[in-house]
Formats: structure tokens, C-alpha cells, sequence
């Protein structure tokens, strides 16, 4: 089992997030994007018993690690994880139907892939998301074209010096992003370490 010090720094406070943001009693169908090593989606499954968790990753070398936490928890609300690229159409993600799910979450990711990948993951948990399903995003943004603190703003030079097509997006951008789909940013939570949670709902056809 791989481990990442972020994840473990992170995934309490993300779970506290959904646990207010989500229906704790009613049977759940979730979708995690790019799961990483798996600490994060075996945190949430062991205390949000009421969901079935899908992980996801498109790096197969984390692939085996969420194998390996979810075999060795135990963990019966977990489905075998899938190998999923974003960027391409939902059609595309295997053993995902359309609006079929509660919830999609979405880990540090869109400042570490190309944009093509942003906008894949708006797309994409709009078809999947039920009327008024969840889409939870996590990591540090932008704000109105501004970057705080000064380590948020080291960070994304280091990554766009990796790639230029690496670094910070721009919560205005997501919600467009978000609303070109039906998807609207409904709630912006402050986290540890300069981070912040964003709550995108799916719209309702009612």
C-alpha cells in the first residue's frame, strides 16, 4: 500500500465536509476521480457506511495500492477500482451509467493535468451525477485572479515550470466551467493549509 503524508494530513478534514454535505443514512452511489494511493476513498468508506464507494485512477500503479487498502480493510462498500481517463467522453468510463450516482468527488487533481482534464471531469460528472447528485472538488485555487497565500503562489510557479499546462485554476473558472455542464457552485468551504473544498450540485429537472 502506497502512502502519501498529504492524504493523511487531509482526509479527516474532507470527510468531515461530506458528512455535512451529503445524506449519511440513505444508500449512496459514489464515484471517486483519480484516487491516488486509496487513503483517501478507505477513510470515507469506513465512516460513511451508507455509500458505495467507486475509486478511480488513471495512473495504473496506483491502481494496485487502492486493491491493496481496500482488501486490506475489509472494505464491502467498495467496488474494485477502474482505470478511468477524465479527459475522455463519460461514454468512455467503464461501469459508470449516466446519472446513476449521488455523488462524485475529486481530489487535488486539476492543478497537476492539463485543462483538458478540468474540463473533462465538469462534463463528465454532470452526465453521471443524478438530478441534484454532488460534485466535491478539493485543493488550492485561485481566487478572482489572485493566489494567497506566497507558498500557494511558489506552488503553482513550480508546477507550471513542470508543465505549463500544470497549475492553480481559477474558482471563476470552474464555475463556469460548472455551469456550462448544469453543474453550480453552491458551497465554498475553507480548509487546512490554504486549501478549499467546492461543492458543485448537479441542477434539477423539477
Amino acid at each position: 500500500m502506497l502512502n502519501a503524508a498529504a492524504a493523511d494530513r487531509n482526509k479527516e478534514p474532507i470527510l468531515a465536509v461530506l458528512q455535512e454535505s451529503v445524506n449519511t443514512k440513505k444508500p449512496l452511489q459514489a464515484l471517486e476521480i483519480s484516487s491516488g494511493t486509496g487513503q483517501h476513498v478507505a477513510c470515507f468508506a469506513q465512516a460513511l457506511h451508507n455509500i458505495v464507494w467507486q475509486p478511480s485512477e488513471f495512473d495504473h500503479q496506483y491502481l494496485h495500492s487502492i486493491e491493496a487498502y481496500r482488501a486490506h480493510y475489509q472494505l464491502h462498500n467498495v467496488k474494485p477500482p477502474i482505470h478511468l481517463d477524465v479527459s475522455l467522453p463519460h461514454q468512455c468510463w467503464k461501469e459508470v451509467q449516466p446519472e446513476s450516482l449521488d455523488l462524485v468527488v475529486n481530489i487535488n487533481m486539476v492543478h497537476i493535468t492539463p485543462m483538458a482534464c478540468t474540463e473533462g471531469l465538469f462534463r463528465g460528472a454532470a452526465a453521471v451525477l443524478k438530478p441534484r447528485g454532488v460534485l466535491l472538488m478539493y485543493g488550492p485555487y485561485a481566487v478572482n485572479g489572485q493566489i494567497t497565500p506566497q507558498s500557494n503562489v511558489d506552488f503553482d510557479h513550480s508546477l507550471r515550470r513542470r508543465n505549463p499546462e500544470w497549475g492553480l485554476r481559477d474558482i471563476s473558472l470552474l464555475r463556469s466551467l460548472g455551469q456550462a455542464s448544469g453543474l453550480f457552485l453552491e458551497k465554498i468551504t475553507e480548509m487546512p493549509s490554504n486549501n478549499k473544498c467546492l461543492l458543485f450540485r448537479r441542477e434539477s429537472l423539477v
